[in-house]
This record gives C-alpha cells, structure tokens and sequence, in this order.
C-alpha cells in the first residue's frame, strides 16, 4: 500500500487556503487525513475533497502531533504563533505568509532552486515565496544560463485576490455602484481601484518603498541566488480579480541572441510562451499551472537589453501549486 501522510492546512477558508486543497486533490498528493484549520470566526465551513465536505475547525487547540505536513496559508502573525508548535511535533512546514525568517525557512521554486530543499534539519522548515517572486524566478532561472544578467526592472500589475476575499468583494461591489450609476464608498481601498490603477500596494518606506516590493527583490535574490544583482519594483494594484500581470525589462552584459532566448523559455518547466501574440491573465493565465510569456524583444537601440511580458494566476501557480510542488518534492526526498 502506497505510503499517505496526514495533513494539515491553516487558512482552508482563504482563497489560496481553498485553492491549496483543490490542487493538492487534483494532483492525486498521498494525502492520508487532512485536516483543514482557521480561525474560530471560519471554523464550522466546510471545504471540498475528494467527493467529500470536510468541515474546517479552529486551529487554536489543535494538535499537531496528529500530522506530518502542514501548510501556513494565513497570515505571518499566524504562522509565528503555531508553527513552532508544529515544529515541536515533528511536522514539517510549509509557510505561504513570509512569517518566518529566510535563515529558518528558505524560499524555494522548484523551477529555480528545488537543490536548495537538500540536506535541510528535520523537522523541516521551507517557505514559498509571493506570487510575484514565483512567476518571476521561473522566467528568469531558464535565462541565466544563456545570458549575462546584470540587472532587473519589473512592473508588477497584481490581481486584488492577493488580499484575500475581502478584496474581491470590494472590487465586486465597486465595479456594480459605477455601473449602476450609484455613489462609490471606498471601503478596503482608500479610494477607487475598480476601473482604475493604484500605484502602490500597501504602505511606503521612508525610501518611497512598499513592503511587497522589498520583500520581492529579497526572496527574487535568494531564489535566483544572485544577491548582488539589482532589481527595481513597482507594485501597481490592478482592477482584475485574479491574475497578475508584469512588464520584465533585463538589461545583460552580452549582445542578445533572441532565437537562443526563446529557445530557453520554450523549454523550460512551468513556462508557456506565446509567438506572434501577447497572453492576457483573463484569457491565458487564471486556472492554469504555468507562467505565460509573450512578446519578447530586445532594446529598441540596446542589444544588451530585452524585455518581455508575462501573466500568471497568482492565486494558483503563484501560491497554492508552488507549495504544493515543494511538498512533492520533499516527501520524495524524506518519505
């Protein structure tokens, strides 16, 4: 009989909480029981698997020596207050929030750095990193072997789902007053994000810089293990409900070769390229498990530059199946 593993997951409520359980049974993952967990305000829900509703319970007095896997789909307040539970009984620890530091939890993608999962201190602590960090690094692993990669510019358009629920129903509720032609109150937002852009996505620095800006030049550095090279963010919160966007320019130290450049992309794992056309997070990306890239094109007076555009779900691919994937890796390499 083929060796299953007791699971739980922490935020089954969420949207990337839901999504994790619907991958992890689409991917046929050896689940043994599982055991979905939230907060007492979402204990009593029940989530789908496999033909069954399993009712979601509060993860206040849960015991975790009952498990052996256990993913953090909350938030990072809740991840530093249980998962050193978890790890006191013997779980290893899949963290979706930024809750514990890189030295403790090493960010991995396994399109990019799976070698670092290696040799790691049972039990095991492993972090998957922002969405944006994901889709990003698997772009850009395939591309350092053939080019000479100097710098990165990155204009990230993100969907309103990365703040959970409660963002999407604004955006929701946004979109129907305008079109109902009734007075808009902002409620989650500050302001109006339905038929519109805003140009930071959270709160800035004293430098100017939103948290998920930095945390994305961190973790993109450690993934690619470049930690000298320089990267510039800006964060644009989109009207879209799910599905991030991003305008990637690179600017490298050799004359690019763009047919050894496509060639790099259309081979490498978790990438779909797009020829003689340009993908769309609505039209390509949302429900699907890789990382769609389009209408890549050197400098228009720069050999050295190249820029591309790329669309993501970032509620799956970005989250949900990266943990999933860290997990597969780790069971095939610990058992």
């Amino acid at each position: 009989m083929p060796q299953t593993f007791d699971i739980a997951v922490i935020g089954a409520t969420g949207t990337v909480g839901e999504t994790l359980v619907q991958v992890l049974e689409e991917r046929d993952f050896p689940v043994g029981a599982l055991h979905l967990l939230a907060s007492s305000e979402s204990a009593g829900a029940s989530v789908a698997f496999r033909g069954k509703n399993v009712r979601v319970r509060e993860v206040d007095p849960f015991d975790f020596s009952l498990v052996k896997l256990v993913f953090f789909a909350a938030g990072p307040a809740v991840t530093r207050s249980f998962a050193p539970r978890a790890t006191a009984a013997g779980c290893t620890v899949i963290d979706l929030s930024a809750g514990l530091p890189v030295a403790q939890a090493p960010n991995v993608v396994p399109e990019a750095n799976a070698a670092r999962l290696t040799d790691l201190p049972i039990p095991v602590q492993v972090a998957s990193p922002s969405a944006a960090a994901t889709a990003l690094a698997v772009i850009l692993a395939p591309l350092r072997a053939v080019l000479e990669l100097q710098q990165v510019h990155v204009t990230a358009c993100l969907a309103v789902s990365a703040l959970g629920r409660e963002a999407v129903s604004e955006l929701a509720r946004q979109t129907a007053e305008l079109l109902n032609v009734r007075p808009l109150e902002p409620r989650f937002f500050d302001r109006q994000v339905a038929f519109n852009l805003l140009a930071q996505v959270g709160t800035p620095d004293e430098q100017g810089h939103v948290p998920l800006e930095r945390r994305l030049v961190d973790e993109l550095r450690e993934l690619l293990g470049m930690p000298a090279l320089k990267i510039s963010v800006t964060c644009v919160q989109a009207p879209v409900f799910f599905g991030d966007s991003y305008s990637i320019a690179l600017q490298t130290g050799t004359v690019l070769d763009l047919a050894v450049i496509n060639q790099a992309l259309a081979t490498a794992p978790g990438i779909e390229t797009v020829e003689d056309d340009y993908p769309t997070a609505v039209g390509d990306a949302v429900g699907q498990d890789v990382v769609y890239v389009g209408r890549v094109r050197t400098g228009i007076d720069d050999p050295q530059a190249l820029s591309l555009w790329a669309t993501v779900d970032n509620v799956r691919k970005g989250a949900a199946l990266n943990a999933v994937q860290v997990a597969e890796l780790l069971i095939k390499g610990h058992g």
